[in-house]
Parts: C-alpha cells; sequence; structure tokens
C-alpha cells in the first residue's frame, strides 16, 4: 500500500516509464512527494527507492545534495530569502532580519502554528529584480523590509484556504 495519494502515484508511474533509467525520474519524484507529504520523511524515501530500485541511501545521498529538499516539515507556506550577491548588494539581508522579527523565527525556524517557516537561500535566479524571494513556488521581487509585514499578512489569510496536506490554493 502506497503512502502517496493515488494520484500522486499514477503520476510516478508516467514519470518512471517516461525515462530509460528509472532513476533519471528520482528528483522530481522527491519534489512532487514533498509537495504531497510536507517533507521527506523515512517512509517517503523508502517508497521513491522501491519504486525506482535504488537503497534508500542512494536517495538520501542525492537528496542532500539539494537545498530545496527538507527532511523536516516546513510552515504551509515556506519563505525562502535570497542572498546572493545581487540581492544582498541590494538589501536583502535587511530583508531577512525584517522577517525574522517579525515572526519570531531564525534560519529554517516554523512559526508555532505551523504557517510559516523561514530559510535564508542561496539563489533563486531572479537576480534582476533583487531582493527577492520565494514564498512556495510564487516569487516576490523588488521588496524592502517595510514590504514584509503586507507580505506575511496576504499569506496569514491565505492560510485557512489550504488542503488537508498543507498545499495551498492559489498561492
Amino acid at each position: 500500500m502506497s503512502i502517496f495519494s493515488p494520484a500522486l502515484s499514477a503520476r510516478f508511474d508516467t514519470l518512471v516509464a517516461k525515462y530509460p533509467v528509472k532513476r533519471s525520474a528520482l528528483i522530481p519524484m522527491l519534489l512532487y512527494a514533498q509537495d504531497e507529504v510536507g517533507y521527506l520523511s523515512d517512509a517517503v524515501i523508502a517508497e521513491v527507492a522501491e519504486r525506482i530500485g535504488i537503497t534508500q541511501l542512494d536517495v538520501r545521498n542525492v537528496a542532500t545534495y539539494y537545498s530545496m529538499l527538507r527532511f523536516k516539515p516546513a510552515g504551509k507556506f515556506n519563505i525562502q530569502v535570497c542572498t546572493n550577491i545581487s540581492c544582498m548588494l541590494r538589501g536583502a539581508y535587511e530583508l531577512y532580519e525584517r522577517f525574522q522579527d517579525e515572526l519570531h523565527i531564525g534560519h529554517k525556524g516554523v512559526t508555532p502554528d505551523g504557517v510559516f517557516s523561514l530559510e535564508e537561500v542561496e539563489c533563486i535566479g531572479v537576480c534582476c529584480w533583487a531582493p527577492a524571494i520565494q514564498v512556495n513556488y510564487a516569487f516576490h521581487d523588488e521588496l524592502t523590509p517595510n514590504d514584509v509585514p503586507k507580505i506575511l499578512a496576504e499569506y496569514k489569510g491565505k492560510a485557512g484556504n489550504s488542503g488537508a496536506n498543507g498545499s495551498v490554493k492559489n498561492a
């Protein structure tokens, strides 16, 4: 019996069939699993390994390489503040500090209500619009620390519209 929804199980089957080497489906499978479960639990790692015929250690070795994959639950809204050079030069650290002050959490912290998590990341690929953040899969750019309360209020308002798995509709 799978720990994943029938829809995700079917998606995995399609992915594995698409690649000549099953292992090539590993990263997309981990991302989709993380979206559904919230993080890469031991059960997630075990089932993904079994589905593509590799060891759990092989899955962990790949997963630990990528910062976007996590082994602990994050908030419903995972805020990633880019502090790479372009963002840093345009105030990313001040932005990050404002998020820390408003949320009362640090790097990879989760608010007590589970709504927000925060992390400093190396690059989210929107250097032209620095400083920028990513909340789940939504980008916010050309920000100042004064934008932080509005962003947090927007997502706090959406927190009640989330599905059972913590994913957010229209976020």
